[in-house]
C-alpha cells in the first residue's frame, strides 16, 4: 500500500469516534484565553496514556509534544490553539458548553481534537517519518498579544527551531471534506483602537455651557472612515471598524466623555504604521477644534500572515493527491487575523483551511456566533491531511524563506 492508502487503513471509524468523543469533552468545558488549565490537563492526560513525549508548561498552559521518526531528517512543527470565546452558546447540542458565557465558537476544539488524532496516527508511522515532528498546543490565540508571541518569547523552539511550521483552521462556509490554500499574504494584521473623547458635559438644553463629546465622537467616527479610505493605497485591503461606543448620559444629560473602541486591519506593515499616525491626528484635530481633548491608545496586535509559497503550493499538490482535486480549493485573502502569524515571521510556514460546513447549506452560522456548529465528519479530513503533510513536507530538500 502507498502512504495515502496506509493512512486511510489506519484511520478507522473507531479511531475517529474516539477523537470525536475527545472533541465533545473539549466543547463542553471551554476556557478563555490564558486560562486553559483543565483543557491543558486533559490533553496531557491523553498524551501520557498514548506514551507521547511532551514538555510543559509554556505560558502556563501550553504544551509541546514530539514524535521522532526512525529516519534522520528535518524538523516540522504543527500548531493548534486551545482557547474559547466569551460567547453564550445557543446550539442545543447534547454536548453544549457547560461553562456559561464561554463557548468554542471559533472551532479550537476541532483544532485540538484534530491535532490529537494526527498524533495518534503519526505515532504509527515512525518507520517512514524522516526527522522530528513537534506538536504545539498554544494558549491565548484570541487575546492580544497572543500566545504564539509569548511562547516564542519563552524560547519554545530554543535549540530545536523547526524548518517549517503549519496549522489548520476551520471554515464553516466551506463544505466538510474540502480544504483551501492561499499562498503569500493570506490574513490581515489586527490592532485594537481605544479612543476617549473628553469634553464638558451638562444639561442637554443648555448647549451654551457644554463642550459636547458626543458630537466630537460622532465627527471623529465619520472623519476617520473618510480619511483612512482616502489615504489607503488602492492595492492594499484595509478595514477600520468601531464596534463599541459608550456615551453614558441620558436623554437630557450630556456626559463629560465618550469612549470609542474599534479595530484596524490591513495587509501592509508600512501602511499600518501610517494609518496609526492618521488615526491619532484626526481624532486630536477634531476634538481640539471643538473645544475638547482626546486620548488615543492603539494596541498593536498580530502581524500580517504570510504563507510560504513553496510550502503552500507543495501542500496543495499533496492535498489534491490525498483528497482529490474536487475537494481542494484556492482561497482568497481574509481580513480576519491570526496570531499564528508570529510564528511565520521567522519560520517558513502556512495555515490552510478545512471545511466544517454541511453539504448544501447556504447560510452556515459563522465563526464567533452563538449558533456556530460544525460537521464533525471534517475531523477525518483534518487528521488525515495534517498527518500526510507532516510526513511528506519533511522530504522537501530545501525550504526558501
Amino acid at each position: 500500500m502507498n502512504l495515502e492508502q496506509q493512512i486511510a487503513h489506519i484511520l478507522t471509524d473507531q479511531m475517529v469516534e474516539e477523537i470525536t468523543t475527545i472533541r465533545h469533552q473539549f466543547h463542553q468545558y471551554p476556557e478563555l484565553s490564558f486560562r486553559e488549565y483543565k483543557t491543558s490537563e486533559a490533553i496531557r492526560r491523553v498524551l501520557y496514556q498514548w506514551g507521547i513525549d511532551y514538555t510543559f508548561p509554556y505560558v502556563e498552559t501550553g504544551i509541546v509534544a514530539r514524535i521522532n521518526g526512525d529516519r534522520p531528517g528535518k524538523r516540522i512543527a504543527l500548531r493548534t490553539d486551545m482557547d474559547a470565546l466569551p460567547v453564550t452558546e445557543q446550539t442545543n447540542l447534547t454536548y453544549a458548553s457547560k461553562n456559561r458565557g464561554v463557548m468554542h465558537a471559533c472551532g479550537h476544539d476541532m483544532h485540538m481534537a484534530s491535532m490529537l488524532g494526527t498524533i495518534r496516527l503519526l505515532n504509527q508511522f515512525k518507520h517512514v517519518i524522516e526527522g522530528e515532528i513537534l506538536f504545539l498546543f498554544q494558549p491565548g490565540e484570541e487575546k492580544i498579544p497572543g500566545g504564539a508571541k509569548l511562547m516564542l518569547k519563552e524560547g519554545v523552539f530554543e535549540g530545536r527551531e523547526p524548518d517549517m511550521i503549519i496549522a489548520q483552521h476551520v471554515l464553516p462556509e466551506m463544505e466538510a471534506g474540502h480544504v483551501g490554500f492561499k499562498p503569500g499574504i493570506s490574513m490581515a494584521s489586527t490592532d485594537e483602537i481605544y479612543i476617549t473623547v473628553k469634553g464638558k458635559g451638562g444639561h442637554g438644553a443648555l448647549r451654551q455651557h457644554i463642550k459636547d463629546p458626543v458630537l466630537m465622537a460622532s465627527q471623529i467616527l465619520i472623519s476617520l472612515q473618510e480619511e483612512i479610505n482616502r489615504m489607503a493605497p488602492g492595492n492594499i485591503p484595509t478595514v477600520l471598524s468601531f464596534g463599541k461606543v459608550v456615551a453614558d448620559g441620558a436623554v437630557n444629560v450630556i456626559p463629560d466623555d465618550v469612549i470609542l473602541e474599534g479595530t484596524f486591519r490591513t495587509m501592509n506593515e508600512e501602511w499600518r504604521k501610517e494609518a496609526h499616525r492618521l488615526i491619532e491626528k484626526v481624532a486630536s484635530d477634531i476634538s481640539s477644534g471643538m473645544g475638547g481633548s482626546v486620548k488615543v491608545e492603539i494596541r498593536n496586535g498580530y502581524p500580517v500572515l504570510h504563507n510560504n509559497k513553496q510550502i503552500t503550493r507543495t501542500s496543495k499538490r499533496l492535498a489534491t493527491k490525498l483528497l482529490g482535486s474536487e475537494n481542494v480549493e484556492e482561497m482568497e485573502i481574509r481580513m480576519t487575523s491570526e496570531d499564528f502569524a508570529w510564528f511565520t515571521q521567522n519560520i517558513p510556514g502556512m495555515m490552510y483551511r478545512f471545511g466544517v460546513g454541511d453539504p448544501g447549506s447556504e447560510q452556515p452560522f459563522s465563526l464567533h456566533t452563538p449558533q456556530f456548529k460544525v460537521n464533525e465528519s471534517a475531523l477525518r479530513t483534518g487528521i488525515s491531511l495534517m498527518a500526510y503533510l507532516a510526513i511528506e513536507l519533511l522530504k522537501i530538500e530545501a525550504v526558501k524563506k
